[in-house]
């Protein structure tokens, strides 16, 4: 028995609406030294999360992101909850507010990354960004 074509799968499926260079101007820390160099540098805490920001001065134009969650959040499943929150308020964040050349590390705080509505979460990381990147007090 062969399936149907009006299915929806297989190659007639539709590419996601993000544009392509949305996806590739983004890119994730993977190794620990890029970590704590983000770590020595701009400090933002917010509500739900503290974000940490780095110009590179090298005279790329890509934006880094990294995401951690120590144990103090919890099991792993509290802290891949976490994580998976986090990148997806990167996600809908950084294209437009993200400066090129400059890395984040959003890291998870102890009972409230988990628990925040998704809505504060979004608000947080705007202002979190607009305070680094604004004038120094």
């Amino acid at each position: 028995m062969m399936p149907s074509e009006d299915t929806g799968q297989g190659n007639a499926a539709e590419a996601p609406d993000a544009p392509l260079a949305v996806s590739l101007c983004i890119s994730t820390l993977r190794h620990r030294p890029e970590f704590l160099r983000a770590a020595s540098a701009r400090r933002q805490g917010t509500g739900g999360f503290l974000l940490q920001a780095r110009n590179r001065h090298d005279g790329t134009a890509g934006v880094q992101v990294g995401f951690t969650a120590s144990k103090k959040i919890g099991n792993a499943v509290f802290r891949n909850r976490a994580k998976r929150r986090l990148r997806e308020v990167a996600r809908a964040v950084l294209p437009a507010l993200a400066q090129p050349g400059w890395d984040y590390v959003l890291v998870a705080r102890p009972g409230v990354t988990v628990d925040r509505p998704f809505t504060l979460l979004l608000a947080d990381l705007e202002g979190a960004l607009r305070a680094v990147h604004g004038p120094r007090k």
